[in-house]
């Protein structure tokens, strides 16, 4: 079982990056997927929540309106569009897999700063 998130970087306040997860080694298209992100100090704290079809998502009050979760069973793929960036979203983002399984990816690092 594999998840690989990528698109992280370095990104000025108000910037926008995209995340990408690909998944292997499970039946990625009945699987709820969320990103959870933790900043230094800090706890892992869900940022985003996409059900196995993609018609259901929640998110986080403090990214509502900024962050766009979406998936492609087809690329085995969770997204994670993320607008008008600010410095309190840098964290290490990851992807989660959890059904009667919970598989983690390795994390991407964020950085939001001029």
């Amino acid at each position: 079982v594999q998840l690989v998130e990528s698109g992280g970087g370095l990104v000025q306040p108000g910037g926008s990056l995209t995340l990408s997860c690909v998944a292997s080694g499970f039946t990625f298209s009945i699987s709820p997927m969320k990103w959870l992100r933790q900043a230094p100090g800090k706890e892992r704290e869900l940022v985003a929540y996409i059900s196995s079809g993609g018609g259901s998502t929640n998110y986080a009050d403090s990214v509502k309106g900024r962050f766009t979760i979406s998936r492609d069973n087809a690329k085995n793929t969770v997204y994670l569009q993320m607008t008008s960036l600010k410095p309190e979203d840098t964290a290490v983002y990851y992807c989660n897999a959890q059904n009667w399984y919970n598989y983690w990816g390795q994390g991407t690092q964020v950085t939001v700063s001029s």
